[in-house]
């Protein structure tokens, strides 16, 4: 059964960090490529960036580059986005979805993640 879960979520004060997990089973993850998407309360869900199978990490959001890291560990069959710099505007929930190719396109990913939710307050 192909899943992806992701776990990290919680509160963050601003200017704080938090690293978000995306494990996978069901298949193995080095072989797709892997978005983060990230959905707030009444806004539509935006892609963040996204790891292809050939470890070419493109970031989509210009709010959260120099902040947002992603990475992979193929041994854990994990993703992760370290988060750092938070902002009170990165309050979201947090989505990691696979897919074929990287894309800005949140139809082009096939499996989703449950999502985690990330609060940045003081």
């Amino acid at each position: 059964q192909v899943q992806l879960v992701e776990s990290g979520g919680g509160l963050a004060q601003p200017g704080g960090s938090l690293r978000l997990s995306c494990a996978a089973s069901g298949f193995a993850l080095q072989h797709y490529a892997i978005g983060w998407f990230r959905q707030a309360p009444g806004k539509e869900r935006e892609v963040i960036s996204c790891i292809s199978s050939s470890d070419v990490i493109t970031n989509y959001e210009d709010s959260v580059k120099g902040r947002f890291t992603m990475s992979r560990d193929n041994a854990k069959n994990t993703v992760y986005l370290q988060m750092n710099s938070l902002k009170p505007e990165d309050t979201s929930v947090y989505y990691c979805a696979s897919g074929l190719v990287c894309s800005r396109w949140d139809y082009e990913y096939n499996y989703w993640g449950q999502g985690t939710q990330v609060t940045v307050t003081s």
